[in-house]
């Protein structure tokens, strides 16, 4: 049995080679694909719209994490102040795209 450094029995250390082969481990959950069919859903029905309202909180939490010192985020593009430029395009893509839509409607 392996022990953690306080000596508390029962509890792996991480990257022991035993950890894989101590039990059945828990499936993968894919609650991330969940969550992106769920937005990719409401963009198509609610159209710019919905991107506008994603990317405003997703500008504002990263704009408050960056506040607190966030530098580096698990985001793909890493940098925050990278994540904060390609959301604030996408805001202005959603933007133009609303206008786009209610000039048609009013053409």
């Amino acid at each position: 049995m392996t022990t953690s450094p306080a000596g508390v029995p029962g509890r792996p250390l991480p990257g022991d080679p035993g950890l894989a082969a101590s039990g059945p481990s828990t499936p993968f959950d894919p609650l991330r694909l969940c969550i992106f069919t769920t937005v990719a859903l409401l963009a198509w029905v609610f159209g710019p719209l919905a991107v506008l309202v994603f990317a405003s909180i997703g500008l504002a939490g990263y704009w408050r994490a960056h506040r607190a010192g966030l530098t580096r985020s698990r985001c793909y593009l890493r940098d925050v102040r990278l994540v904060l430029a390609y959301l604030a395009v996408i805001a202005a893509a959603a933007v133009a795209g609303i206008a786009w839509t209610v000039h048609g409607w009013l053409a």
